[in-house]
C-alpha cells in the first residue's frame, strides 16, 4: 500500500504510524445511528461510496483526527476520519458501508492494521 506519493521530494519522508484496532462496520440506517443516520459527529454528510470511518475517541487523541487519510489492512485505497464513536469504545474503528447492511455484517469484528501519517502538529 501506498499512503502518499512524494516522488522528486527531497525533504526527509513524513513518519507513518501504525495500529492494531478492532473494526467493525457500520451503515447509515436510523435502526444503527439515529433519526439522522447520514450525518456524522463533525456535520459530515456520509453517502452510499464514501470512504469512511468513525474513530473511537481515543484515537483521535492519538492523531486521528478529523480528516485524517487512513488505510486499512485487507481494505483497498485510504478512508477519511469522519465520524467520532461512542466514548465507550476505545481502540476501534468502524467502516463506513453505506447502505450495505449485508456487506457490513460480512466484515463483521476483526483485528486489523491500520496506517496514517499524522498531521504537522501531531
Amino acid at each position: 500500500m501506498v499512503l502518499f506519493s512524494l516522488a522528486g521530494c527531497s525533504e526527509a519522508l513524513p513518519e507513518v504510524r501504525t495500529l492494531n484496532v478492532q473494526a467493525s462496520a457500520y451503515n447509515s440506517v436510523a435502526a444503527q445511528t439515529n433519526a439522522q443516520p447520514s450525518l456524522a459527529a463533525w456535520g459530515d454528510t456520509l453517502k452510499p461510496g464514501m470512504k469512511a470511518v468513525a474513530v473511537s475517541r481515543d484515537l483521535i487523541k492519538a492523531g486521528l483526527t478529523h480528516n485524517t487519510l487512513i488505510e486499512i489492512e485487507g481494505l483497498p485505497g485510504q478512508y477519511r476520519v469522519l465520524d467520532k464513536m461512542h466514548k465507550r469504545w476505545t481502540q476501534k474503528i468502524d467502516i463506513y458501508m453505506g447502505e450495505d447492511i449485508a456487506a457490513a455484517r460480512e466484515w463483521g469484528v476483526r483485528e486489523v492494521e491500520i496506517r496514517w501519517v499524522p498531521a504537522a502538529a501531531d
